[in-house]
């Protein structure tokens, strides 16, 4: 309480989420979709696997702190990297398309443990889900 002022002020100091995103002009645009799903599950399962995204999308759907870092993580992260794949004027609307189609994963499979999902290998969510993410990227 003495330095953060509160349990939120804490948490907001003590979760630093970094998605370490790629530079949009590495990502070739036709296998857009594959690469992003590949490093979304990078950061949950893989060598540079984030501690933080757990608590984050746990505490999210109850805290208006982590709710607002989850915002925030979008905002500054997410939506610029998106719209520097596809140069589009609803670049935001697809990239918060795209999150919905992760952050539901991540729930069914790292929160939920949801049976099929959770054993599913990593190049079958890659083959199933970088296809849809390509094509909120892509729609005409």
């Amino acid at each position: 309480m003495r330095y953060f002022g509160s349990k939120e002020g804490l948490f907001s100091a003590a979760v630093v989420i970094d998605l370490k995103l790629p530079d949009p002009k590495t990502i070739p645009p036709d296998q857009a979709g594959a690469a992003l799903v590949a490093h979304f599950l990078n950061l949950w399962e893989g060598e540079r696997s984030a501690i933080g995204l757990p608590i984050l999308l746990r505490s999210s759907v109850s805290n208006q702190t982590a709710s607002d870092k989850n915002r925030a993580v979008f905002e500054k992260q997410v939506a610029p990297t998106i719209a520097g794949v596809i140069a589009t004027d609803d670049a935001d609307i697809r990239a918060g398309l795209i999150v919905s189609q992760l952050f539901g994963l991540s729930l069914c499979r790292y929160i939920l443990k949801l049976p099929p999902v959770a054993d599913m290998t990593r190049d079958e969510i890659i083959e199933r889900i970088g296809p849809i993410v390509q094509a909120q990227l892509w729609r005409v």
